[in-house]
């Protein structure tokens, strides 16, 4: 079978998909200008006339004829053979049911008819009195697409020849809404320009755009039939500037869509599909050179354009194998791109990322360029694009009005302004009054949807902006009575703190945005993590990261000073942790080699954190991304865990689980959950036995660069686990240091949180348990009691402790007052580790 039979069969599947999930708009008008024909289907849908005697009429004022191509080539389009011709300003009315974006397509097809040559009309088109063109003609078929933004209730289209002498025209109008978040108001959008880099700062919904190219990279040519959103999309063969360096990528699997990612409605499912990446061969990767396409443009030195491009890694055989670069103008735009990281972990998941781009003055193209990332490994170098579209942003005005129609709108605003002003005035004076006379009554406390004796409930929204609401699946505990407010910073002080968001204060960066280091003017130390427009997830993670450490306290974990929701912004205020990482203190980095004895404090300290979600409320706390990036340490090295945005509550009394799409970080999943999609408090004990690993080995949960036996640390840690061999893989800083019965201790303890099976885990009460043994072991102290006449490595760690013999005394538990100055001590457990079936 030849290369084109396969795409077409390609082609086939994948229009099946498309065609189960239609998308229908809430506006939807389409119009066949001129025409005497009710209905004319096009493309699966149906264009209505313009103008009816008994029925819709669109036109709304203005001198218009409708005209019919006297001579229509066969292979025409029935919207191109008539047309609304207008010689005075004319306009279409539109009702608007949903204000939002909308789709505003123009079809102009010029003929010559016994009266008018369609090629001589010149004329200008607003919406709404902004300007979409000015002085245009057509000499050929062209179709104008422009997306914005629609307030009113009303839309009107308005034709306007630009003298007595001309004329306007159009063939045909489609008018439609925009899929829910096709642009997002995200802060961290990049705007890329000759001097480089920098964050684009207005609202992206509230432009004005024109299409300018649609690519299908690596594939055909797709018609509106194959697009829920009824677009065309052309190859990119003839925008490649080495055709040699590109190779077609193709599959026939549909795409792997995930939420935060790209929807059917970004790009259909052909463009995901089909893909350009680096011509190399198997072996032959080392070279390092680029993709390159050139788009051409009309600019000028005012002209900005909108690019989104579509990645959807159908080249890969492993998760974190694809790592490159991607240049627009010659500028680093996205740099060690990884697809898995940014789908959640899915191979073939797809995903877009969008920049706004200033070109040199007078330029006459967009390049875009992808490559190799230094992270990539030597034998598996590879770049990877699906799509492109390229958007001019219009900088379009509203219309000028007469003059005194001016006057008299603003005498009319000045007088509405005033009263306005002087209700305010009024109003809160009344307010201030009423305050003083009575007490506000207290707020109901929400009710449980568990049945709990105490602890942290899910709540109501208190102060959250329009951005969102809490879900059930977030609210984790109660805002106390003044709700989020008295956590809330303003913007400007983060700006103060952060020295306007200076790059040389940027101490990380993760899937929700850049940290940066930030002094207060009080002279406290934060850390500012401020989300990024390539984080679309960042909306839910961040209100569960407020509810959770808004509420609770513990020395182990990191503590919230506040947010900020201004602006569009989201952005989130933690002490600041002067050590950083803990993986920066294992490996990748100049730091002196942590002893033994600082790796189980810090392990210590992290296990301590980990317990008191788990067994702080009677439901608990499942941080579900537990990794050695998520535990921080401060100026002292004590270990604080951090980032709960993945955090969900825990099952109810007659609940094992909690069932909850995957998320987590790859090399750290619980193979249980991922295989069940069934959450427990054994998946944390999971991810923190590849925490142990890292600390005892000093290497990455995975490293795709080594042999394929030793790529996932924790699969490669159990087998020399199981070997007995535990010495063969301890880090070679560490050789030396460590008593054997501590090791042993510290081993054994790692290999049991790490058994396949949840049921087979300890409890973080055990594990805790067990590395303040191995510490005391280490500095020559007795051991606990449980195991002063036992063998270490006897010692059934699945066991409840209470059959052993362990204390049976329990320290407070639970609310506001365990804030870590009364911290849980090393020979105390939890009264409800006694029972195993007491959660």
């Amino acid at each position: 079978m030849d290369t084109k039979s396969v795409h077409f069969l390609s082609l086939t599947f994948s229009l099946f998909f498309i065609s189960k999930a239609a998308f229908t708009p809430q506006d939807n008008y389409l119009i066949n200008c001129g025409s005497s024909t009710s209905n004319v289907a096009i493309d699966n849908r149906n264009f209505v006339r313009d103008s009816s005697k008994n029925g819709s009429n669109y036109l709304s004022k203005g001198k218009s004829i409708s005209l019919t191509n006297p001579n229509p080539s066969s292979n025409s389009s029935l919207l191109q053979t008539t047309a609304r011709v207008f010689t005075s300003a004319s306009s279409y009315i539109f009702n608007i049911k949903k204000t939002g974006t909308h789709f505003v397509r123009l079809h102009f097809s010029p003929f010559t008819s016994q009266n008018y040559d369609l090629k001589n009309a010149n004329f200008g088109v607003s919406a709404n009195g902004l300007s979409l063109l000015s002085d245009f003609g057509a000499n050929f078929n062209v179709l104008k697409e422009f997306i914005l933004m629609v307030d009113k209730v009303e839309l009107e289209i308005l034709f306007t020849p630009v003298n007595d002498s001309s004329f306007a025209f159009v063939n045909g109008i489609e008018v439609f809404s925009a899929p829910k978040d096709f642009f997002i108001d995200a802060s961290g959008m990049v705007l890329i320009s000759p001097s480089g880099t920098q964050e684009f700062k207005q609202n992206i919904s509230f432009q004005i755009f024109e299409t300018v190219h649609r690519i299908n990279v690596g594939g055909s040519k797709l018609t509106p039939f194959n697009d829920t959103l009824w677009r065309s999309w052309v190859p990119d063969e003839d925008f490649l500037v080495l055709k040699s360096a590109a190779k077609f990528a193709r599959t026939s699997d549909p795409p792997n869509y995930q939420p935060g990612g790209a929807t059917r409605e970004i790009a259909p499912d052909n463009v995901y599909m089909t893909a350009q990446q680096m011509n190399v061969e198997n072996g032959t990767s080392n070279f390092m050179f680029n993709v390159t396409w050139d788009f051409p443009v009309r600019s000028s030195t005012v002209d900005v354009h909108f690019v989104r491009l579509h990645f959807c890694d159908i080249v890969s055989v492993a998760l974190n194998t694809l790592y490159f670069n991607v240049y627009i103008n010659g500028i680093t735009a996205y740099k060690d791109l990884d697809l898995s990281f940014l789908t959640s972990h899915r191979l073939a998941s797809p995903y877009y990322i969008d920049f706004v781009v200033k070109s040199a003055d007078n330029s006459d193209s967009i390049r875009i360029s992808i490559g190799p990332s230094e992270l990539s490994n030597s034998l598996r170098k590879n770049a990877i694009l699906n799509g492109v579209e390229i958007m001019k942003i219009e900088n379009s005005v509203p219309l000028p009005r007469k003059s005194k129609e001016k006057s008299i709108w603003v005498l009319v605003g000045s007088v509405i302004g005033g009263i306005f002003a002087l209700s305010l005035a009024i109003l809160a004076v009344l307010a201030m009054l009423k305050c003083i006379k009575r007490e506000p009554k207290p707020k109901l406390k929400p009710k449980p949807r568990c049945i709990e004796s105490r602890g942290w409930t899910p709540l109501r929204v208190y102060g959250v902006s329009t951005q969102g609401t809490l879900s059930e699946a977030t609210a984790l505990s109660s805002p106390g009575a003044n709700g989020y407010y008295g956590l809330k910073i303003p913007f400007t002080d983060i700006q103060l703190a952060t020295n306007n968001f200076d790059k040389d204060l940027i101490i990380g960066s993760g899937g929700f945005g850049m940290v940066y280091k930030g002094v207060f003017r009080d002279n406290t130390k934060v850390a500012v993590k401020r989300g990024i427009r390539g984080s679309r997830q960042g909306l839910p993670e961040f209100q569960t990261e407020i509810t959770v450490l808004s509420k609770i306290r513990h020395r182990h974990l990191v503590s919230l000073v506040g947010y900020c929701e201004e602006q569009s912004e989201m952005i989130l205020v933690y002490e600041y942790m002067d050590k950083g990482t803990l993986r920066s203190h294992l490996y990748g980095s100049v730091f002196t080699p942590l002893s033994w004895k600082q790796r189980l404090e810090i392990c210590i300290g992290a296990a301590r954190g980990i317990h008191y979600l788990h067994t702080g409320s009677a439901r608990g706390i499942i941080h579900r991304d537990i990794k050695s990036t998520n535990i921080l340490l401060d100026e002292n090295y004590v270990a604080k865990v951090a980032d709960f945005g993945l955090s969900r509550s825990g099952p109810c009394l007659n609940e094992t689980h909690v069932s909850t799409a995957l998320k987590g970080s790859f090399g750290y999943i619980d193979p249980e959950y991922f295989r069940r999609q069934q959450l427990t408090d054994k998946s944390d004990v999971y991810s923190f036995g590849v925490v142990l690993c890292e600390v005892l080995c000093a290497r990455s949960a995975v490293d795709p660069m080594l042999d394929r036996e030793q790529v996932n640390l924790a699969e490669w840690a159990v087998e020399w686990l199981k070997k007995g061999m535990i010495e063969q893989i301890v880090d070679p800083h560490l050789r030396g240091q460590i008593k054997p019965s501590s090791l042993k201790i510290f081993g054994e303890t790692a290999e049991k949180c790490l058994a396949e099976y949840g049921v087979d885990r300890p409890t973080m009460g055990d594990v805790l348990w067990n590395l303040e043994n191995a510490l005391r072991i280490q500095v020559n102290e007795r051991p606990q009691e449980i195991h002063e006449e036992t063998i270490v490595g006897s010692v059934d760690l699945t066991t409840p402790r209470a059959i052993l013999g362990a204390p049976s005394s329990s320290p407070r538990v639970g609310g506001d007052d365990n804030d870590g100055t009364s911290d849980i001590t090393t020979s105390r457990v939890f009264s409800q580790l006694i029972n195993r079936d007491g959660r």
